[in-house]
């Protein structure tokens, strides 16, 4: 069976590549091969940060497989974990992850998007959640995720009008953080990447994880990890090289522990 991702690893970062021609669709195989390949980056020492993104300039994830649909009685796998259990690993992945959406990024595609901490789209870009439009509804996380970046009540209107956004909208909504020229948006993720990964692992892990926990805890609980992360930072060995590189004035060099 032919493999629908790719991997290519530089110096801290990983590229992911969806290569499901035409449209990149996130069928039952390409969701298999996401567990797989961000459960091996998420141990991989070498690796500091992620991008992901789709073969060619159509798309980055035009949505779900819907030719699989007729011939499935759940959306639930008969072994291996939900989607939800994928979506909510990457989201969770204690290292950066940079979505390039050079393309169509619809339904299940939006959903993997979101659960990535930047998103940068191509000019061309159309960025939707259209399942109502078949009587269905984001089944990937998106009903929870679209709220906490656009409000409720605007993402009540793309949910129930299924309609897409360009690139220029998305970012105006705070749903992508910036928007390039077509063709662009790898360089445009892979310099952000570098910026990335000249920091410690260590400290850009427990970054993400702090503000990942914000609307699950009171002020109070999060202040509290704050806390109790910031001490945990404190005693490493990465924390040591930053301060005692900025004393000497010179660049730190991280072991990312």
């Amino acid at each position: 069976m032919t493999q629908l991702l790719s991997v290519e690893k530089n110096a801290g970062i990983a590229t992911i590549f969806i290569d499901n021609p035409p449209m990149n669709v996130l069928n039952q195989q390409v969701i298999r091969e996401l567990n797989k390949v961000f459960s091996a980056l998420k141990e991989d020492e070498e690796v500091v940060v992620i991008i992901l993104t789709g073969r060619g300039d159509k798309a980055f994830v035009a949505g779900a497989d819907i030719k699989e649909f007729p011939e499935r009685t759940s959306t639930k796998p008969e072994e291996g974990p939900t989607v939800h259990e994928i979506f909510n690993m990457i989201e969770d992945l204690p290292k950066p992850t940079i979505a390039v959406l050079n393309g169509y990024t619809l339904g299940g595609g939006l959903e993997l998007a979101l659960t990535c901490d930047i998103r940068i789209a191509e000019e061309h870009a159309q960025i939707g959640l259209p399942e109502v439009k078949l009587s269905l509804l984001p089944g990937a996380g998106g009903t929870q995720r679209l709220p906490r970046l656009v409000g409720p009540a605007k993402a009540k209107e793309l949910l129930f009008t299924g309609d897409s956004l360009s690139a220029t909208e998305a970012e105006r909504l705070g749903l992508v953080n910036s928007v390039v020229p077509q063709g662009e948006g790898l360089a445009a993720g892979a310099k952000l990447a570098e910026k990335f990964a000249r920091q410690s692992l260590q400290a850009l892990s427990r970054l993400k994880r702090l503000v990942n926990v914000m609307d699950e805890q009171s002020w109070s609980e999060s202040l509290a990890l704050e806390e109790k992360l910031f001490e945990e930072l404190f005693a490493t060995e990465d924390a040591k090289e930053g301060i005692t590189a900025f004393i000497e004035k010179r660049k730190p060099v991280f072991k990312h522990r």
